[in-house]
């Protein structure tokens, strides 16, 4: 995991839900925890794009249901700056469901686009994204 340039805005909370943008099983997350997360002591972790978190499975297969997985936040919908100036924004809060802690994805199929900054720290999740913004 490699850092980013990007000015990432902290969108998304412990307990938010998160659509799946793969083709894993999993349709509906729900976010347990997040890695890395610095914080007072006392407040609540939040994350955003390229945050690698720890989520259950609320909706999708029968054999993924109820499971605890690695996933990686891909879409966000509020806006976040980078180095440039420009602001990026989505039409959807989106993850992709790994394997395991080293950064491979469970699926073979990433739906709709994912940003540069998430394509620079998850290299393996970047190959079977279809479009980079």
């Amino acid at each position: 995991m490699q850092p980013i340039k990007s000015r990432i805005t902290k969108a998304l909370n412990h307990g938010s839900y998160v659509e799946t943008c793969d083709n894993s099983g999993a349709k509906l997350l729900r976010i347990i925890s997040f890695f890395g997360a610095k914080t007072v002591a006392g407040r609540k972790p939040s994350g955003g794009i390229c945050d690698m978190i720890m989520a259950s499975v609320r909706r999708g297969t029968p054999e993924m249901r109820k499971q605890v997985v690695f996933a990686v936040i891909v879409r966000q919908r509020k806006e976040f700056r980078r180095q440039s100036g420009e602001r990026i924004k989505f039409e959807d809060n989106a993850a992709v469901v790994l394997k395991d802690e080293s950064g491979s994805p469970k699926g073979t199929l990433i739906k709709g686009a994912i940003p540069r900054e998430v394509a620079e720290r998850w290299p393996m999740v970047s190959k079977l994204a279809t479009i980079v913004v």
